[in-house]
């Protein structure tokens, strides 16, 4: 395929800077909205016909260099048994939260093959209906954040719960992340056989954690994870607020590492070293600010990436859902203009 994304994936020469952006199809967008008016959210995962028709549309409203599937992280954690639902205020629930080391012996593996076949049609019909020099990014969780949610029952604000785990008994949270890894595994090379051109995968959490932790505790499994998939396409590593300890975390792998808005660039690229490609990283609050604020600020990071083949722009995190879709059109195409060589 020719592609700038991924000749920058590659960190090959490319005449312009590629941008995709995390949840470049989602809430802030209206024929998304008007979706969820009939449809919920878990409901529009599992259609795969209009899962395939999120994704497309957005690139095509975007003129993104990129789509990628739309889908959710936590889709794989209902694939094991725990249940998963969506509050209207407070983010995802997991029904069957794990308790304790017991929780985690029984806890199964599942068939991912037949129990998220959704996705994996999605990606297909996704994949029929893109251009054909426009990359498909399939992703998941890392293992970490996935191992979160499941001790934590949703989002936290300390982890208490799953820091206890993680430091206490090391048997459970071996065999733990033993068995997130190996079915996210299945999960993404499923991804890549039904049509991805690259993937990423997200540690969401792992930012709460030290260097020494991160090392100890995560490292391993993240770093397993990714060298055992497919090599054939690119395999991006996105985790947020991890600039502390960045040259731990590119350790895991990854052709791509991505970094979130709270570290520079060039500060990132040192850290990382040359050979590895880099993506992001404009703060997703910058969107909500005036067209020539946001121009201020993809000038500055344009800048600082200073046309090093193998960056590739994106935001920090994802797209925040109060934000302009005009703000989102008008950033792309700043992105393609400035940085035109």
């Amino acid at each position: 395929m020719n592609s700038v994304f991924l000749q920058a994936c590659r960190r090959e020469k490319t005449p312009f800077t590629p941008v995709w952006l995390m949840r470049q199809a989602g809430r802030y967008m209206k024929n998304y909205r008007n979706l969820r008016k009939k449809t919920s959210f878990l409901e529009l995962c599992k259609n795969e016909t209009l899962a395939a028709e999120i994704t497309v549309s957005a690139r095509e409203k975007l003129k993104v260099d990129a789509a990628i599937i739309f889908s959710d992280i936590l889709l794989v954690l209902e694939a094991m048994g725990l249940g998963l639902e969506y509050l209207k205020a407070g983010g995802p629930r997991i029904k069957n939260a794990l308790k304790g080391p017991k929780n985690v012996k029984a806890l199964r593996e599942g068939n991912v093959s037949d129990s998220l076949s959704f996705v994996f049609g999605a990606i297909r019909k996704s994949r029929a209906r893109l251009p054909k020099d426009v990359p498909l990014i399939g992703f998941a969780g890392a293992p970490f954040t996935l191992a979160s949610y499941m001790i934590e029952g949703g989002s936290s604000k300390n982890f208490s719960k799953t820091k206890k785990l993680m430091v206490s008994d090391e048997f459970p949270w071996n065999t733990l992340m033993e068995k997130i890894s190996r079915v996210t595994l299945e999960y993404l090379n499923s991804q890549i056989e039904a049509g991805a051109d690259a993937v990423q995968l997200f540690d969401s959490w792992a930012g709460v954690l030290t260097a020494s932790e991160y090392e100890k505790y995560v490292l391993p499994y993240s770093k397993k994870l990714i060298h055992a998939l497919y090599q054939k396409v690119p395999v991006i590593h996105f985790g947020t607020c991890t600039g502390p300890f960045l040259e731990i975390f590119s350790k895991a792998g990854g052709d791509v590492i991505g970094v979130d808005h709270r570290i520079s660039l060039q500060e990132a690229w040192k850290r990382i070293g040359p050979r590895k490609a880099i993506q992001g990283n404009l703060d997703p609050k910058i969107l909500l600010l005036s067209l020539p604020e946001i121009k201020k600020h993809v000038k500055k990071i344009l800048k600082e990436a200073d046309g090093r083949p193998g960056h590739i722009f994106n935001l920090g995190h994802g797209v925040l859902p109060e934000t302009s879709e005009k703000n989102v059109v008008a950033l792309v195409e700043m992105v393609h203009e400035f940085s035109k060589k």
